[in-house]
């Protein structure tokens, strides 16, 4: 009974988001509260589970609002215009150099773990030359979707926090292990980027170009930069990213001081502070709602034993003697999995009960987890028409979605499959 009223909890789930007839945000709330209604749990032993699960992603969720506010105000500093500017001067009109800029720029600004905000960024300062240049124009896209996906897997990225939150550990148990496999991922990314260049480049030629990034700021992004404290933010970030690698603090400790000196340091009065809030309060108050009500989905499932009982269900679909290939298959699909699975669908939905799977037969579960960030709403997520940044990336690259899926998906997925492949050799997930 409990096993059937998960699958109809996760199902309906997943066709309530995917057809778009209810939010993700209500759906997390309203589904699980209905059906464990129907198998007849107590309200008060409900309630209780619900708190249960909003206090597991509390971590996260606080962790998610500084984050994306501390590099958010970088951003408004303008901390990574000398960057932009450097991209610019070294390329000198050389396709190839420009590629391979876009591809440096990228992974640099998405640091933030923010796509909507790193497709901003590049996008606007990118486009114009590439125009200028007559680079194809589905390259501008690809690259700059390559480059973020494999960033992607920052901690405080959205979902790098839903799969830190399922997994139920912390950047060093899930993220550090395939560390070797991002860093190829990013190699990879950068010789595709290298070999869409060179063709431009045979195909262009090299061009003279005159073009300066601050000549096309805007009036207001031009009040909120800090050029005298470039080099102080800079300082700040560098150390910031060096005390999460080092784990000298909690991350959501390391962020809210972090996120409070870079605004008094920048914007030090109050007036400026609130306006600075006020500019990026939806993006912030988005994704935290959505993590809270993720604990609620999450809180539900695991406190009435509906993961337990989808996951025995499941195992018994699974032969004994392919079971050690899960993590792997996991792994390959992992990204062309982004294309069906909102990425909440995916972790609340899916990888829980995988997870159990992986219990059951003995496997590692947290290799669950390490195979699904590999591609899932990671490498995936801007290609996806099912994530809102997408739309942003085509929009500002004044493309079609369907063009740009076309051109970039076999990239994407090659990258997932070589980043798999890396974490099978290194040990990060294993054949059994």
């Amino acid at each position: 009974m409990l096993a059937i009223l998960g699958f109809l909890t996760i199902s309906l789930f997943l066709t309530l988001v995917i057809s778009k007839k209810l939010s993700v945000l209500l759906a997390l709330i309203i589904i699980p509260v209905f059906f464990a209604i129907i198998g007849g749990f107590e309200p008060q032993a409900i309630g209780e589970m619900i708190v249960t699960g909003i206090k597991q992603v509390a971590p996260t969720g606080i962790l998610l609002i500084f984050a994306v506010l501390y590099f958010a105000l970088m951003i408004d500093a303008g901390l990574f215009d000398p960057i932009i500017s450097g991209i610019i001067h070294l390329a000198k009109g050389d396709p190839l150099k420009i590629t391979l800029g876009t591809a440096f720029l990228t992974m640099i600004v998405h640091l933030d773990g923010d796509g909507t905000a790193t497709f901003m960024i590049t996008i606007s300062a990118l486009l114009p030359i590439y125009k200028r240049l007559g680079i194809n124009k589905l390259i501008l896209p690809c690259i700059v979707a390559l480059s973020a996906g494999v960033m992607h897997l920052v901690p405080w990225s959205g979902t790098m926090a839903r799969a830190l939150q399922v997994m139920q550990t912390d950047a060093a148990g899930l993220l550090v292990p395939v560390l070797p496999s991002m860093a190829v991922g990013i190699l990879w990314v950068l010789g595709v980027s290298w070999w869409l260049g060179k063709n431009e480049r045979k195909r262009l030629g090299i061009i003279a170009l005159d073009y300066k990034h601050a000549d096309e700021l805007t009036d207001a992004q031009k009040l909120t930069r800090r050029p005298k404290l470039i080099v102080l933010n800079a300082i700040l970030t560098i150390s910031l990213i060096g005390c999460l690698v080092m784990a000298l603090l909690p991350p959501s400790a390391l962020f809210i001081i972090g996120f409070s000196v870079a605004m008094l340091i920048n914007y030090p009065s109050q007036a400026e502070q609130k306006k600075r809030l006020q500019e990026h309060a939806s993006n912030v108050f988005f994704v935290s709602v959505m993590i809270f009500a993720a604990g609620v989905f999450s809180g539900i499932l695991t406190g009435t034993k509906m993961i337990d009982a989808m996951a025995q269900a499941l195992v018994t679909l699974i032969p004994a003697e392919h079971a050690g290939y899960l993590p792997a298959l996991v792994g390959v699909t992992s990204m062309p999995l982004s294309f069906v699975f909102t990425p909440d669908a995916y972790y609340f939905g899916v990888l829980p009960v995988l997870k159990e799977a992986a219990i059951h037969y003995s496997i590692n579960p947290i290799e669950i987890g390490r195979a699904a960030i590999l591609g899932q709403m990671t490498v995936g997520f801007p290609l996806s028409p099912l994530t809102a940044s997408t739309f942003v990336l085509v929009g500002l690259s004044e493309v079609e979605l369907s063009e740009h899926q076309k051109f970039t998906f076999k990239w994407a997925f090659m990258t997932t499959f070589l980043m798999t492949l890396t974490a099978i050799i290194t040990g990060a997930i294993q054949l059994l």
